[in-house]
């Protein structure tokens, strides 16, 4: 794939960067709801304990400070819990260790490792990765759409500020998603999974001259909030739950980021109402 940066230049001075899913685009819960979990459940035999198991992957998986970590993380973590609480799962220390030492969290990375392994734990995890993906093809294309406000609020910003997604998601679902709802039409750059991660993307940004004081992340997982503070730029929060009302919120909070109000007392706010939502019972 080409350089998504080749066709990107600097506009405005300010730049506000979005995540995709579960940010802009309601499709995180869809995909975990329907796809991840039930898929763990159907590859490991474990429909006595679906209820148990496919509320706890939603609770790590979406709605806690995990929410938006690695699939292979997230189903290590489900299996080492399985197995514990609920049936043997065969071989799955070796499969939490390779996503505990491994560079690369990716089937490719999975499929090299299983070479050098055999372990039937990453097998299965292979397997399930690749339902999961096929799964999500299938999803109702009328179920996944943006989050209310989000059409307006990002045509009205853009008017006054250069926009940036910055997605670990895939590049063409992102693209196809986007497109469909006329949103890429205010956007001066998609960086998706094949970008890079999302600090390197942000690090990347900034090289093309904006001041970090005037570039705003916007996300909804602790991941998002990680890649804006170590670059040293803003983070603004959708909550989870309550997108509509953050993305109503957002106009506001961009309009802080012009006149230099929005670090300090507000940004400390907004986070700590971030982190409370992810963390209360």
């Amino acid at each position: 794939m080409s350089n998504p940066f080749s066709d990107f230049s600097k506009k405005k001075e300010y730049l506000v960067c979005i995540d995709s899913d579960g940010c802009a685009i309601d499709s995180m819960d869809i995909k975990h709801i329907r796809c991840f979990g039930p898929c763990m459940i159907t590859e490991w035999g474990l429909d006595a304990h679906r209820e148990e198991i496919l509320k706890r992957w939603n609770q790590v998986n979406l709605y806690s400070m995990t929410r938006g970590i690695n699939r292979f993380k997230g189903l290590a973590a489900a299996l080492e819990e399985a197995d514990r609480l609920y049936a043997k799962i065969e071989d799955v220390q070796t499969f939490v260790k390779w996503t505990e030492d491994s560079d690369e969290l990716s089937n490719a990375a999975l499929e090299q490792a299983i070479d050098e392994t055999g372990s039937i734990c990453m097998k299965k995890a292979l397997n399930w990765s690749r339902e999961v993906n096929k799964a999500i093809t299938e999803l109702p294309k009328e179920d996944i759409r943006p989050f209310e406000h989000v059409q307006d609020v990002i045509r009205k910003l853009h008017e006054t500020c250069d926009i940036a997604i910055v997605s670990s998601a895939n590049y063409e679902a992102v693209k196809e998603e986007w497109t469909r709802f006329g949103l890429l039409t205010y956007v001066d750059v998609l960086l998706a999974q094949n970008a890079g991660s999302k600090k390197s993307c942000i690090e990347r940004l900034l090289t093309y001259g904006y001041a970090k004081e005037h570039v705003l992340m916007t996300g909804d997982a602790p991941g998002d909030m990680d890649a804006a503070q170590s670059n040293g730029v803003l983070y603004y929060p959708i909550l989870v739950s309550h997108e509509s009302e953050s993305w109503e919120q957002l106009e506001a909070a961009v309009e802080k980021v012009k006149n230099n109000t929005f670090q300090g007392e507000y940004q400390a706010g907004l986070i700590q109402q971030f982190v409370d939502n992810l963390t209360k019972p």
